[in-house]
């Protein structure tokens, strides 16, 4: 019996495809971090200290990947185990990657033209958001509300995406201008990365809600 449709199968394989260039990335610093061959160039806050960044890696990897098994309806009509067990999995990934993230943020020092203070700030509020929407959901679905449960997720989700989003900026202006962002400009083209995929979810959430709502009105009517 297939289980996803043709129509998830293709949002899965977005979804993949979308997080590929940063998740590839972080993978191959990972093996360079540990003993592998340098591949991409060095970077001397993960030299240092490289046990955040390795668990941030393999975190953030894991809560964007696994994540995206959560929203296929069908995972969660058909298989609700699996659902509930790779939701704790993704859960804890994400509060993982918030974490390691915020703590960079806060104690890696980063050159100016790598983060000015308005990217700063943005690091740190995502990061707690992040945290905060995953608590939220975890209370949510205790109590068996499930569209707050899922609008958290989404919401986090779309924040733990934030560097996919930022890669694909980022290439596009090294393609438009020859060059890499710097300064204030970089941190306004991340800072509007994070906006994106937030405006992204809340459109979702919006359709998801208004869904909702035409079916309890036909029910209603009914």
């Amino acid at each position: 019996m297939k289980i996803l449709s043709k129509f998830e199968w293709t949002i899965l394989a977005i979804i993949f495809v979308y997080s590929f260039i940063p998740t590839f990335g972080g993978l191959l610093r990972v093996l360079e971090l540990v003993g592998g061959p340098e591949i991409i160039p060095e970077n001397p806050r993960a030299v240092a200290v490289p046990f955040p960044i390795v668990i941030h890696i393999l975190s953030s990897f894991l809560f964007c990947v696994a994540g995206a098994f959560q929203f296929l309806p069908s995972i969660r009509r058909r298989r609700p185990a699996t659902h509930r067990m790779n939701g704790r999995i993704v859960a804890i990934a994400g509060c993982v990657s918030a974490i390691t993230g915020v703590w960079m943020t806060q104690f890696f020092a980063f050159p100016a033209e790598l983060q000015g203070k308005l990217l700063y700030l943005v690091r740190i509020i995502l990061g707690f958001s992040m945290l905060g929407l995953i608590g939220w959901s975890m209370i949510a679905i205790q109590s068996r509300s499930v569209i707050r449960h899922s609008s958290a997720m989404l919401r986090a989700y779309a924040i733990g995406q934030g560097a996919s989003t930022q890669t694909f900026f980022g290439i596009g202006w090294v393609i438009v201008s020859g060059t890499e962002p710097s300064g204030l400009f970089r941190d306004g083209l991340m800072v509007s990365a994070w906006g994106l995929n937030l405006l992204a979810a809340e459109i979702l959430i919006w359709k998801q809600l208004s869904s909702k709502k035409l079916q309890n009105n036909a029910i209603a009517q009914g």
